[in-house]
Formats: structure tokens, C-alpha cells, sequence
């Protein structure tokens, strides 16, 4: 079976189909009316299109895999002043939109409107919160005061006579632990919502960081004497409001270009699920075409390796933080050990001597995302020490030519042909499967002038596309991959490059608007909140403010390890 990095089955709507994976082929049949009842809600924004075949998939996965356009893949010269932190902050929002939270209640029951709303895209925290505090199925997510549970990390040895030799509270997230029984995986699996968000250990440590924000908010609440039988929902309705108020004011003008941003949260959609062409009371649905391409492009700003923390780093104790290594101290993909760099004792789910993340791995949150644009210069990191995204464009690091299984759901299964590790080569498959509309398609139906031949073979520093036959070239320029198509518009962006523009940015915006619009707490219904916490720039709630309000304000608790 060729698994999938997020989705194993595909409930389009508009074509009253399930779409499910198997064997490497995809399967296409009519549910059931149970099945269509329990589905989460995909559609189909352009028409099906031409795919190109499994060979020339290949050919261009490795090409997208293979060099970095002369760009050194650990200096952080990209030309890009996007602070890392953002590339993970985007699988985190990915993860929330795609979440379908009433798996979290299987066999529990599950009332209508949870689940019609829960099986529908939104941007409201369902992955931090579950289905609450008061459903069974979630109750193991919280304290019994409504905050969410924190984990502890390990007390390591190295380096010696550090701030790492000790355990750590609140700085790992909850773990099942020895009484979960079964494999060391897990006794290791994160105790929140959705897995995925322990896939890696930045996303990881920024899920662990929004726990953080819920329990302050709560905190202070509490303070200002809110009842108790309101808390949990009176603080859910704050965080929810400020992570949308931070994502549509500081995250997506950082990936789209501005001005379309601005349009779209001010005038209103133009192309995907826009007023007059839905019925009020309309629960948003999430194209295909964002799911498995437009918002896959956070792929292409991972970095090799990262200035991690004080020990982590050039010129520390230990060597910079490798790609492979944020996979290997996690729990879902890795087994929070140290192991060999290739990787290989990850397919194992028994292997890994440690059930609680290394206190030495603890993410120094200043290395990640720039203090210093709101003005605290005095929480900036020495001079080459702060990590950037790597550019937009059509090319991934190599580390991401070689997956770790279990990023995937391959862990403990027989190993996968070397292609089916490629993430490149992962996301041009699947978007065959689903049959997917291509780039020059999109670009025709929402009027946007096409890329040119020159454009979508040559680009601007990214993947080099050598060793093509005519027929080949001439193949990917009529049908070029939507994936491949939104990265190419955004490295060839003379105004701004490395942003989504065209296609790509006007669909990411899109369905933000629609999945926030569609989400039961909303700043585009109540268009006229603004933000309540304190933040360090006119009309804007950044990300730097959310976690300096989460870490309360405090540089010990954002660099725990000095």
C-alpha cells in the first residue's frame, strides 16, 4: 500500500465518489450512505487533468531532490528573510485544516452537528483541543481544570555540567508512557489530538507551545474571575481568535503575496466557494487541488539543518541540527533516541532507548522566529545563528529524498521501494491519483496568464530538469503538476520571489477565508474583533506575540537551556 503523508481516503463531494489507496492504485467507487455521512468533506475545484506517467513522476521528483540552485543548503543564504519557524508553523495549520476530529471519539458518541462540522475544514484548533475537555474520548488530552497537560522531558549527560543534565517540566509534550502497554512506540505516542503534530520535533515543540498559550490564556481568565464552568470555552473562543487573527496578519502575507491577501479578507473570494454560488449555512469543503498541491509548498522551505539551541548549533557542544535528526526526536516518525544518520532504526517500532524527548533537544524559540521585528533586540541570538526558510522554489533538500516511514504510516511494515521515500516523487503520485487539475488548467479557468514554456522548464535557480526527451518536455510543459506549477510561479515572482502568487496564492488565500469563514469561532463572521492580547504592532497579532504571551514574557522559558 502506498500511504499517504496526510490522507488515506478522498470523500469528493461534488462527484459523490471515495477515493481510497491500495497497492499504489487508486480505487474509485460509490460509498455507502454511512460511508458519505462519516467522510471528510473534499471537492473538486477545476476539472480532472492529464497526469504524467510514473517514469517521468520520477524523473522530476529527483530532480526536485538533487542540488539546492547553488544555494547552500546550511548557511541560510536563501534570500529569504522568512524566520524558519514559519515553514512548521504552516504543517501545524495544515494539520488543523485536514484534521478530521471525530476520529479522536471513535466509538464514543458523537453528536450531529460535531460531526458534520468536525468532518469540515476550519481553522479552529481542533487539533490542540480535541472534541474537549467533557467528551471521553478527549478527557485524556486535560487537566482537571481545563488546561491541556504538559509533558517532562529527560535529563541527559550531555554536555556535562549544563542546564540539559536535568529534567525539564513543560517542555515535552504529554506521552502515553509505560502503562500504555505495546511496542516502545507506543508507550512514546504524544497524548494529543493528532499525531502528525509529533511528526517532527518543530512541530512538535510548537504544538507544545500552543498548550502553552491555552493554559496562560486560562490563567488569566481565571484572574479576572470568569467562572469555572465558562473557562474552557470562554478561553478557547480567545485562542482560536488570535492564532486566526496571527495567521491572516502575519503568517500569510510572510508565504502569499500581500496584495492578494488583503483582497481576499477585504473584498471577499472571487473563485473557490464564493457567495452566490453557495447557500448560507454551507460548511466550507477543502479542494483537492489545495490539499494534495497549492498548500504543499511548505515542503520546499525545510532547511538541511537548523541552529537548533545552545548546544545544537555551530560552534556548540554538539554539530548543527540535521533535518534527519528534528525526525529522529520525535514520537510518531522517530523514537526520541539517538541512532545512526541514515535513519534505519526508525522502521523499527521497538527501537529507541528513551520514552520522554532529551532535555539537550529543547527548541530555543528565538533561533526560529525574529524577536527582533517587534522590537526585543534583547532576545536576539548571536549573528549567524538565526534560521531562515529556505526559498520558495521548485527545490526540497535532499534529506526529504529519503523519509523516514513513519512519516508516512509505513513504521514496523516491509520497506518501500527508495522512490516511495522521495517526498517529491509522494506528492506528484498522489496528485495523479486523485487526478488532479494541472497548472496550465487552473491558470485558464481563474484567468491568470499561463507560465511560459521557458518558465516551467528553466525557472529561476530551482530544480534543474535535465535529461528529458522533446516528448517528455513537451508532456510537462502541457500538463504541468499543480504542485510543481505554484512552485515554479512563486520562484520566477519578479515583485517578490519565493511568494505564491497566481494560482497558488490566490487559491492558499482562498481557502483560508473559506475554512476560517466556516469555523465555529471566526473572525470573518465578526469582522469587527480585534485583538485583546498585548501585541507589539498596529492591527497585527503576530506569532512572536503569541508565544511571548505563552512563555510569559519570559526569556528562561522561550531559551530554557541558556
Amino acid at each position: 500500500m502506498v500511504h499517504r503523508h496526510h490522507r488515506e481516503t478522498y470523500y469528493v463531494v461534488n462527484e459523490g465518489r471515495l477515493l481510497e489507496f491500495e497497492k499504489g492504485e487508486a480505487i474509485s467507487r460509490v460509498p455507502s450512505a454511512t460511508e458519505q455521512q462519516m467522510a471528510f468533506r473534499f471537492s473538486r475545484f477545476g476539472e480532472k487533468g492529464v497526469q504524467l506517467d510514473e517514469t517521468l513522476r520520477g524523473k522530476l521528483a529527483v530532480a526536485m531532490t538533487t542540488g539546492t540552485g547553488g544555494r547552500d543548503p546550511d548557511s541560510g543564504d536563501f534570500g529569504t528573510s522568512i524566520p524558519a519557524g514559519f515553514t512548521y508553523l504552516g504543517q501545524f495549520v495544515d494539520h488543523d485544516l485536514t484534521l478530521d476530529r471525530t476520529q479522536v471519539g471513535i466509538g464514543e458518541p458523537v453528536s450531529v452537528e460535531d460531526l458534520v462540522q468536525g468532518r469540515s475544514p476550519a481553522l479552529d484548533l481542533d487539533s490542540l483541543y480535541g472534541l474537549g475537555p467533557d467528551h471521553a474520548s478527549s478527557a485524556r488530552f486535560y487537566e482537571s481544570d481545563g488546561r491541556l497537560k504538559m509533558g517532562t522531558t529527560l535529563g541527559v549527560g550531555f554536555p556535562p555540567e549544563s542546564l540539559a543534565n536535568v529534567d525539564h517540566e513543560g517542555f515535552d509534550l504529554p506521552r502515553a508512557g509505560e502503562a500504555a502497554g505495546g511496542t516502545r512506540a507506543d508507550k512514546r505516542a504524544p497524548l494529543i489530538p493528532d499525531a502528525r503534530n509529533d511528526e517532527n520535533l518543530a512541530v512538535g515543540q510548537l504544538h507544545l507551545a500552543f498548550i502553552r498559550f491555552h493554559n496562560r490564556v486560562v490563567d488569566q481568565l481565571a484572574e479576572r474571575g470568569v467562572p469555572e464552568h465558562r473557562l474552557f470555552h470562554a478561553a478557547r473562543d480567545v485562542v482560536v481568535k488570535h492564532y486566526q487573527w496571527m495567521l491572516r496578519t502575519d503568517f500569510l502575507p510572510r508565504i502569499v503575496d500581500p496584495d492578494i491577501v488583503e483582497r481576499v479578507f477585504t473584498r471577499g473570494r472571487k473563485h473557490f466557494e464564493r457567495p452566490g454560488y453557495i447557500r448560507p449555512g454551507d460548511l466550507p469543503t477543502m479542494p483537492v487541488e489545495f490539499s494534495v498541491a497549492a498548500y504543499r509548498i511548505g515542503h520546499s522551505m525545510v532547511r538541511g539543518a537548523y541552529q537548533w539551541n545552545s548546544v545544537f548549533r555551530t560552534g556548540g557542544p554538539g554539530d548543527i541540527a540535521t533535518l534527519g535528526q528534528l525526525f529522529r526526536f520525535s514520537g510518531t516518525a522517530g523514537n526520541l533516541s539517538p541512532g545512526p544518520d541514515d535513519l534505519s532504526d526508525l522502521d523499527d517500532p521497538n527501537s529507541g532507548a528513551s520514552l520522554r524527548l532529551p532535555s539537550n533537544w529543547i527548541v530555543d524559540f528565538r533561533r526560529l522566529f525574529d524577536f527582533g521585528e517587534i522590537g526585543r533586540d534583547d532576545l536576539a541570538v548571536p549573528e549567524g545563528e538565526f534560521n531562515e526558510t529556505k526559498l520558495l522554489d521548485t527545490l526540497l533538500v535532499d534529506p526529504l529524498a529519503t523519509l523516514p516511514t513513519g512519516t508516512f504510516g509505513g513504521l514496523g511494515r516491509p520497506a518501500p521501494p527508495p522512490i516511495q521515500r522521495n517526498l517529491a516523487f509522494r506528492n506528484l503520485t498522489r496528485a495523479a491519483m486523485v487526478e488532479l487539475a494541472t497548472g496550465p488548467q487552473l491558470a485558464a479557468q481563474m484567468g491568470f496568464k499561463p507560465l511560459t514554456e521557458d518558465q516551467i522548464l528553466q525557472g529561476n535557480g530551482g530544480a534543474v530538469l535535465e535529461g528529458l526527451s522533446d516528448i517528455e518536455r513537451a508532456q510537462l510543459v502541457e500538463h504541468t503538476p499543480l504542485w510543481f506549477y505554484v512552485l515554479r510561479e512563486a520562484e520566477v515572482n519578479e515583485a517578490r520571489p519565493g511568494s505564491l502568487t497566481g494560482v497558488g496564492g490566490t487559491l492558499v488565500a482562498e481557502v483560508f477565508h473559506r475554512a476560517i469563514e466556516g469555523s465555529r469561532r471566526s473572525i470573518v463572521k465578526h469582522p469587527g474583533w480585534r485583538p485583546s492580547l498585548p501585541s507589539h504592532r498596529k492591527g497585527r497579532f503576530t506569532m512572536t506575540d503569541l508565544l511571548l504571551f505563552a512563555f510569559e514574557n519570559d526569556p528562561e522559558l522561550l531559551n530554557p537551556l541558556g
